[in-house]
């Protein structure tokens, strides 16, 4: 029943029609709405257009993509259903290396996985369709496992595996068998030995991905909390483009290498802070402010200006709320950054910076807070941002 003749123009629908018009809609659209797969994407749940026959072939097509994939790499897909144990493990282990060949193998089986994922729920209806439930469940979980490797990759984790470490110090709890493991001291890493011993593993490729997503993820953290530290971000894809581009066995062991030593640069950029006496927001501030050929006195000031102007933009112009989204707010805060920066008591040395310097310094610094600080206390500086 439909309502008309309301005030407020509304309609009220009592019978669904609107429910079986959206459905109707969507049939002759071509599915029967979305669903999310594996988490990913949004794909149509089925196609009433096309037959059983052609969705299950559609199935198989994908199936065997993936299949002569890793049969040109020298794996095979059934090894992984068809084995158990240690050899299963070995199976997935391989199959993994064979993936993580490069950044484009990795990321072409995952497009291709995805596409099975949506064809066997397509099919899942279809009679016929378990009989490749094996080779769906082979590939759902060899997804998964590199899914897990991207989200857990720890720099810490790899060097264990890679030492084979069982650790020196691991004591039974109490009334349990669960045992504890003692935490690894990175900075004591024998680097030498950690390169020979990479060059003897059978999972060179996989380690080398792990590496980098752990890198990719640390390097993201540090450049949101210092624009200054892009200098990593450039070598880091320059190592990646010649590894991606040539891949042999010495490309391997020298990207392994080279991705320690921007491991090992970012561990002592993420120790400047304490070398310089400031936290990382203040140490932000204070590579925004300076500029080069400055006397010592001068750095001593600039610090104490960089800690300054930031607690003094907490304590009062940062606690306006939604500040970014007024013009006059925000001009109030450009205002009061220049003034801090261009007082003879608070700002800048004069003897190394003129007005012209002040004013470009301040534009620097209100897009730096424009940018970053939506609240006095941004989540890229707590303890526990990832």
């Amino acid at each position: 029943m439909w309502l008309t003749g309301n005030e407020n123009g509304e309609v009220v629908d009592y019978c669904g029609v609107l429910k079986n018009l959206r459905k109707a809609l969507a049939t002759f659209a071509g599915h029967m709405g979305e669903e999310i797969i594996d988490e990913e994407s949004i794909q149509p749940e089925t196609d009433p257009l096309r037959s059983n026959e052609i969705l299950l072939k559609e199935l198989v097509e994908r199936i065997k993509l993936i299949k002569k994939f890793l049969e040109e790499r020298g794996e095979c897909l059934s090894d992984i259903y068809e084995k158990t144990g240690f050899e299963k493990y070995g199976a997935i282990k391989r199959a993994k290396e064979a993936i993580n060949e490069n950044d484009e193998t990795r990321k072409r089986f995952g497009i291709m996985a995805r596409e099975v994922f949506k064809k066997f729920k397509a099919c899942v209806n279809i009679e016929g369709v378990n009989d490749y439930r094996y080779d769906y469940d082979a590939i759902n979980q060899l997804y998964k496992s590199l899914q897990k490797d991207r989200d857990e990759a720890d720099i810490t984790a790899i060097i264990r595996e890679l030492h084979g470490i069982v650790d020196a110090v691991v004591e039974p709890q109490k009334g349990s068998a669960a045992m504890v493991q003692a935490p690894y001291d990175i900075s004591k890493i024998d680097f030498d030995k950690l390169r020979r011993e990479f060059e003897k593993s059978d999972k060179k490729n996989t380690t080398v991905q792990a590496l980098k997503d752990a890198i990719e993820k640390k390097l993201e953290r540090m450049l949101k909390q210092n624009p200054f530290r892009t200098d990593f971000r450039v070598r880091y894809e320059e190592i990646i483009a010649g590894y991606n581009h040539e891949k042999d066995q010495v490309t391997i062991e020298k990207t392994f290498d080279e991705l320690l030593k921007i491991n090992n640069g970012l561990d002592d950029e993420a120790r400047r802070a304490i070398r310089e006496g400031l936290d990382e927001e203040s140490l932000a501030l204070f590579d925004l402010l300076k500029k080069n050929d400055l006397s010592k006195n001068e750095i001593k000031k600039i610090k104490e200006v960089a800690v300054a102007l930031l607690a003094t933009l907490k304590e009062e112009k940062l606690k306006i709320e939604n500040w970014r989204e007024k013009t006059t707010t925000r001009d109030d805060l450009k205002r009061a950054i220049h003034d801090f920066l261009w007082d003879s008591e608070t700002g800048l040395p004069s003897s190394a910076y003129s007005e012209t310097d002040v004013t470009t310094k301040t534009d620097v610094v209100f897009l730096r807070i424009l940018n970053h600080y939506a609240t006095p206390n941004p989540a890229i500086y707590a303890s526990k941002f990832h």
